[in-house]
């Protein structure tokens, strides 16, 4: 089989595409999935350069999104049977999805929606347990609550917006002019321009002076000090980015604030919740690219490449 192997950490150019032998069933519980398609994360590219090179012995196969059809069952697994339509997140650490099949525990599967493609799905299971940790779990959004989404085009982004408007949010958001239509389709109800505005200055001015009940980061830099500048008094700021340098949180004292700090999160119970959206319809993938899994390096180079010919919006999949 196909499989994407990482010998080396570095750039993009340390993805080789060799060959390797199909995995095969070794515990009652493991299932073996064919993988139809996967997608590209931050995370994939954190780990391809090293980041978290305490975690993986190379040579590793990084990946954390899965969409496919289960092709055998160990002995102790009942729900699930060959030909299901599965979409999951490998588990962080383990063999990851840049392969052509894939073994994993049967707790880790939930079953694909009826109503999306294989290359839709797989844009889905490690944010949409990300974003419903972060809104749901930890800000605990509800109808009326005012939400600033800091980096609305990104995977997480695109699919924050949609989630927090099914749950009755007004929705701010940051992203280009070129893409404020498109995020005000997804269901931004102001979009502001963070290349030319500034974002602290210009919530203030729309909730006149009240601020934002929460602020979702995927953005990083300065976000956690300059937030409670642009926070409601009691409000929260949620995290997913690495803390680079050191933060100034005095004015986040000053209004009472809560941070939360959320690491991917890869569980099942929360991609429940995101499948029965999508079913409903409340909530749509927001693909920006597919390639083959073949030009593995092309995909990777496109998320990380701040000149790119047209702005990143939602995720990158590999189609297989």
């Amino acid at each position: 089989m196909k499989t994407i192997v990482i010998k080396n950490y570095g750039g993009p150019e340390v993805l080789e595409v060799t060959e390797s032998s199909i995995p095969f069933i070794t515990e009652p519980s493991q299932v073996l999935v064919k993988v139809r398609a996967t997608s590209v994360n931050p995370l994939d590219y954190q780990v391809r350069r090293g980041d978290y090179a305490s975690h993986f012995e190379l040579p590793l196969t990084t990946g954390h999104d899965i969409a496919g059809d289960v092709i055998t069952v160990g002995e102790a697994v009942k729900k699930w049977k060959a030909g299901d339509k599965v979409y999951y997140s490998p588990r962080f650490g383990g063999t990851g999805s840049y392969a052509e099949y894939h073994i994993t525990d049967e707790s880790s599967l939930s079953r694909m929606p009826d109503n999306l493609s294989y290359e839709e799905a797989a844009a889905i299971p490690l944010i949409g347990g990300t974003v419903w940790e972060m809104l749901v779990v930890r800000a605990q959004i509800k109808k009326g609550d005012r939400i600033l989404i800091l980096g609305g085009a990104g995977g997480v982004g695109s699919l924050a917006i949609q989630v927090a408007k099914s749950l009755g949010a007004y929705v701010y958001t940051t992203g280009q002019s070129i893409l404020h239509e498109k995020l005000q389709h997804l269901g931004a109800d102001v979009v502001i321009d963070h290349h030319k505005e500034n974002w602290v200055k210009k919530i203030q001015s729309y909730t006149s002076g009240k601020g934002v009940d929460v602020i979702i980061d995927t953005v990083g830099g300065s976000t956690l000090s300059d937030s409670p500048l642009a926070l409601a008094d009691y409000g929260a700021v949620v995290t997913l980015v690495d803390i680079a340098q050191p933060q100034n949180l005095i004015h986040a004292w000053e209004k009472n604030a809560t941070y939360h700090f959320v690491f991917t999160r890869q569980s099942r119970d929360e991609l429940h919740h995101i499948t029965q959206l999508i079913e409903t319809g409340q909530i749509k993938p927001v693909i920006d690219s597919i390639y083959p899994l073949e030009e593995i390096q092309k995909a990777h180079q496109r998320i990380e490449d701040s000149q790119r010919d047209r702005p990143l919006l939602g995720k990158i999949v590999l189609s297989l």
